[in-house]
């Protein structure tokens, strides 16, 4: 119990804050009690939503976090969770509807507050180019983690070892992510189907640039022996905060199902958002993901079904608590397995 208060009390903090504020939110919308309590038990759904769609999300960010120095550890949780939450749950919902609108962004955010309904019918309206954006950057996530050449540790020995051979190809895993592109963008609508693929192709692009500058900042300069420290941590700060934005397109856009009050999902996910935080936080300093052997093989599979579920879900609505499930069953095996795995190695231990 002192363990999880240590890591999660301001959290647990913030979430009492928050339902507060959505409490206060649904009263002035309702006028009443039950408008209060409605808002309070949305905001609850959403934030454990957020937690178990970016569990995954968690044990990666924490797998490169504790590559980074402390300064930027201390500018990715402190920074990162600015962005995260005001940035990618209230700034990034605006710009898109004041983009597909014609609006400005503080007409969009009237435009919330007044008329919710019309706000999320328009937010809905570019969930193509979300999903095949997101999915095709964490597609890339995914197969860059299996396709490496030089990896030594397999969970699914009849998959990830041939996967791992054909590391040997220059770009493999973009050139896979095209393919992924071109058949689900066989079965949209007529009118979704460009949109789609020039969607998903800036997906590439991103994170291309965004691998790009990571790999040219840990690039020793000309006449050092040695990578600068504080200029890899801010390429992987980069990355991370790319990877954030891509985890939280889906997690926004699903929101809508629950509520389209732009307030109270922003309140919900928040807090969501700073328990991932604290998980986060809790791996590196506790160094579970050296505990759990494969862990990290849960994580890159849980991000791999999430980026195929964003591409299929422009075809059929797949619930949000269907994806959350994927991503917590694989993350589950790969802890039982680790687990499994360090009782037979202690067994086998003289």
């Amino acid at each position: 119990m002192k363990i999880l208060m240590k890591y999660f009390s301001g959290s647990i903090l913030s979430s009492f804050l928050g339902f507060g504020m959505a409490a206060g939110i649904g009263y002035y919308y309702t006028g009443n009690v039950g408008g209060a309590l409605s808002a309070l038990f949305l905001a609850a759904v959403l934030s454990v939503l957020e937690v178990s769609l970016s569990f995954d999300n968690a044990v990666v960010n924490a797998i490169v976090l504790k590559k980074m120095t402390p300064l930027w550890q201390h500018r990715f949780l402190t920074w990162g969770m600015l962005i995260a939450v005001f940035g990618m749950r209230l700034v990034f919902p605006l710009i898109l509807v004041g983009v597909v609108a014609h609006i400005n962004p503080w007409d969009a955010l009237v435009l919330a507050a007044t008329r919710p309904d019309d706000y999320a019918q328009i937010m809905m309206s570019a969930h193509v180019s979300i999903a095949a954006y997101g999915g095709a950057f964490l597609m890339l996530v995914a197969l860059k983690y299996f396709f490496e050449e030089e990896k030594e540790v397999f969970w699914v020995n009849a998959i990830e070892k041939p996967i791992s051979s054909l590391g040997r190809m220059d770009a493999v895993e973009i050139a896979f992510t095209l393919i992924f592109l071109y058949i689900f963008s066989r079965f949209q609508v007529e009118g979704d189907k460009l949109t789609f693929l020039v969607s998903g192709i800036w997906g590439i692009v991103t994170y291309v640039a965004v691998d790009g500058v990571g790999a040219f900042l840990q690039t020793p300069e000309d006449g050092e022996k040695a990578i600068d420290l504080n200029k890899a941590s801010m390429g992987m700060f980069l990355y991370l905060e790319v990877l954030d934005a891509s985890f939280s397109f889906d997690g926004v856009v699903g929101a809508f199902a629950v509520t389209n009050n732009l307030f109270i999902i922003m309140i919900g996910l928040g807090i969501g958002a700073m328990f991932v935080r604290s998980l986060t936080i809790m791996l590196v300093e506790k160094g579970t993901l050296n505990e759990f052997r494969y862990l990290e093989h849960g994580a890159f599979y849980a991000i791999g079904a999430l980026a195929m579920i964003m591409f299929a879900g422009t075809v059929k609505h797949i619930p949000e608590v269907f994806t959350g499930l994927i991503g917590a069953a694989l993350i589950g095996a790969a802890i039982w397995s680790s687990v499994r795995y360090n009782n037979k190695h202690k067994h086998n231990q003289p």
